[in-house]
């Protein structure tokens, strides 16, 4: 059975950070794109940050600079470091394949207070 599970969301003041992983059972992620994705309140989910098997990253304009994506495939993990955080990067962050979508986990919810 294919799981996602993410972990490490919270409550932060803004200006904060806060690291996410993911951890993959059921399937060997290391030759997948990975992708995190963001659920604001009331708006769809968007992808916000992408690795490839190569550790090539790329992120959406509104979490450059402050957002990295990175991976421990002997772990089957993906993490997320957030810094900086704004308001603006509320919402439930999830995990998955890019492109192709696997099912998706129950997310982790992160909530930045100004």
């Amino acid at each position: 059975q294919v799981r996602l599970v993410e972990s490490g969301g919270g409550l932060v003041q803004a200006g904060g950070s806060l690291r996410l992983s993911c951890a993959a059972s059921g399937i060997i992620i290391r030759l997948k794109t990975m992708g995190w994705y963001r659920q604001a309140p009331g708006k769809q989910r968007e992808l916000v940050a992408t690795i490839t098997s190569g550790g090539s990253t790329n992120y959406v304009d509104s979490v450059k600079g402050r957002f990295a994506i990175s991976r421990d495939n002997a772990k089957n993990t993906v993490y997320l470091q957030m810094n900086s955080l704004k308001p603006e990067d509320t919402g439930v962050y999830y995990c998955n394949l890019v492109g192709f979508f696997l099912p998706w986990g129950q997310g982790t919810q992160v909530t930045v207070s100004s």
